[in-house]
């Protein structure tokens, strides 16, 4: 039996352990959900910092990676290293040395101002120009490039914050004015602007470089890594650098000499068609081109041309022994010194009766050139002025070259025949005249004159190579012999005298045109071009040169200037180039030259 109060008391802690299994049950529960959330958060937050990290990672990465190069890398452009050029026995005419360049970073720089004139007294620049580029948004500009090592040492001990320099390419003439026409120069951004340096710019140049330059937070550099160097092609020309300083110096003199306003000349291989000294006077210095006038930069060989005279007469003459309309030994009526053509009376510079053909040349009579002119017609001069060159450019590897200028037959007057008979009313080149007398000199073949002998790449491999081109034949080997022997006479016994060079036989003629007057349209009394053209040795020719001469105040005929700077030049050539006066046999390069040639390929 058991007692109430047991009971009771049974029942109470019956009660009590109830209550106490209920609140454990719910703990857990509380503790499960709470798992739960806090799994869920985590998640989210694992959810979200992926998204942003994929977001930073993959879809804004080139933007940031962009801004993180724009804060501490800086890429520097550069040039590469021009290629060489030298002359053809690998005589160095013009190099590249390592200079260096100012530029700054805009948003580095601090007291603009100060900086600005600082730098402008350490560069001799005006303040307010580098002002101007300091303040620029651009994160990269040029101060001054290519300076002075005293420059560069003085920026250096600034110590400027964002102003620093790098290494780069300048283009330095060391011969200074030698070759100047033919080589031309290049600008400041290291590109060719006249010249071989325009012509052949692609191959010098090479390909573009540049410089990665890393930085820390205040701008100070922590390595700079340089792309590997594309070196330009190394240029070996056809020009001899001795010739080419006898001919500059010869050309100086005669201008000087006879007060002339300028000068051309051109050496020449008559046979290959190399050009082996070409130039004017006056000249510049390529190192300081922007400091010459354009007419002294003006490669006048190539760009300018002229009336010929009786230089000319080669070509009528040559025209009329091809045909067979006269021969040497043909007598003409010099008419006394004049003839009428066209209402228009023509005279010689003296009075001739009975004269040949060869003493037509030799003499240079107006007259007798007219006569054998009219025999030819106008249809077939032209055809052998045409074939000669004349009124077309000659190809040659240079920049700027004109065609000179000659009218068609139809558009001829009746002074027109008579008047190109003795080298008027038509305008040429001295290169087109000088390949026109070499085509005489080498047996009747016109060939492309040239001045590149080749190109190399840095590890020596041939890229181009400059070679001879027969053009056309003109006149027969025949042909041309007899009017070489005619134009040996010039020399002997002619206009031609002062070209003679002792030892050797000379071929040439002489040329004294009166210049137009622009103003007038007529012919001027003061103003002529003297010029002779020939070559040597006549037999066995080495060398053709022309000597043109602007605008002389004295000494005004070809033969009284033209004819003995020819003979300078071509007596110092001679002379260098070892050839004797005994040389014979069939036309070869002197031994010197040779050896040059075989270098070249």
């Amino acid at each position: 039996m058991i007692l109430p109060t047991q009971h009771n008391k049974r029942t109470r802690r019956a009660s009590s352990l109830q209550t106490d299994v209920k609140p454990s049950s719910d703990s857990r529960g509380r503790h499960r959900r709470r798992m739960i959330v806090l799994f869920l958060s985590l998640a989210a937050a694992l959810a979200i910092i992926s998204g942003r990290l994929f977001s930073l990672q993959v879809h804004q990465y080139p933007k940031l990676v962009e801004a993180a190069n724009r804060q501490y890398r800086r890429l520097v452009p550069l040039v590469s290293r021009r290629g060489t050029i030298y002359d053809r026995n690998g005589r160095e005419f013009v190099g590249s040395l390592r200079v260096s360049s100012i530029f700054a970073q805009p948003p580095q720089v601090e007291n603009r101002e100060r900086a600005a004139s600082d730098l402008a007294k350490a560069l001799g620049l005006p303040a307010q120009k580098v002002l101007e580029r300091l303040k620029s948004d651009k994160p990269f500009v040029w101060i001054k490039r290519r300076v002075s090592p005293e420059e560069a040492t003085a920026v250096s001990q600034l110590d400027l914050r964002g102003i620093a320099s790098i290494a780069e390419s300048k283009r330095f003439y060391p011969k200074q004015e030698l070759g100047a026409h033919l080589l031309g120069f290049v600008g400041m951004d290291d590109r060719g602007l006249e010249g071989l340096e325009l012509q052949y710019d692609d191959c010098l140049a090479g390909k573009p470089k540049w410089v990665v330059r890393e930085q820390d937070a205040l701008g100070r550099p922590i390595f700079r890594e340089e792309a590997d160097e594309a070196q330009g092609c190394d240029l070996y020309l056809t020009i001899d650098e001795v010739i080419q300083y006898v001919t500059e110096r010869e050309l100086e003199a005669a201008v000087a000499k006879s007060q002339a306003s300028s000068g051309t000349a051109i050496v020449m291989d008559p046979l290959t068609g190399e050009i082996l000294a070409l130039a004017n006077y006056p000249t510049f210095n390529p190192n300081h081109y922007a400091e010459a006038s354009s007419f002294a930069r003006r490669n006048r060989a190539v760009a300018d041309y002229y009336e010929p005279g009786s230089a000319f007469k080669i070509v009528v003459g040559a025209a009329a022994l091809e045909e067979r309309l006269v021969r040497p030994g043909d007598r003409l009526n010099g008419e006394d010194g004049a003839i009428e053509v066209g209402g228009i009376m023509i005279r010689d510079h003296e009075r001739f009766g009975i004269i040949t053909f060869s003493e037509v040349l030799t003499h240079s009579s107006n007259v007798g050139a007219i006569k054998v002119g009219m025999r030819l017609g106008k249809s077939l001069y032209y055809d052998y002025i045409s074939g000669f060159g004349f009124g077309n450019r000659s190809g040659i590897d240079l920049p700027g070259e004109t065609p000179g200028r000659i009218r068609r037959p139809k558009d001829w007057s009746a002074l027109s025949l008579a008047s190109l008979s003795i080298g008027q009313e038509l305008s040429v080149t001295p290169l087109q005249m000088l390949v026109a007398v070499s085509a005489v000199a080498n047996g009747g073949t016109l060939v492309r004159p040239y001045v590149a002998g080749s190109l190399k790449a840095a590890d020596g491999r041939v890229v181009r190579r400059g070679s001879p081109v027969q053009l056309r034949r003109v006149i027969a080997e025949g042909t041309a012999r007899t009017l070489t022997n005619i134009l040996k006479g010039v020399v002997t016994d002619g206009t031609g005298k002062a070209a003679a060079v002792q030892g050797f036989e000379v071929a040439g003629k002489t040329g004294t045109s009166q210049k137009l007057e622009r103003a007038t349209g007529r012919y001027s009394r003061q103003k002529v071009m003297a010029s002779f053209v020939g070559f040597v040795p006549a037999e066995q020719p080495r060398l053709a040169i022309i000597v043109v001469i602007d605008e002389p105040k004295i000494l005004q005929w070809g033969g009284s200037i033209a004819a003995p700077t020819f003979r300078e030049i071509a007596r110092e050539s001679l002379k260098y180039l070892r050839i004797s006066p005994a040389a014979g046999g069939p036309f070869r390069l002197a031994e010197g030259m040779l050896g040059a040639a075989s270098r070249l390929n």
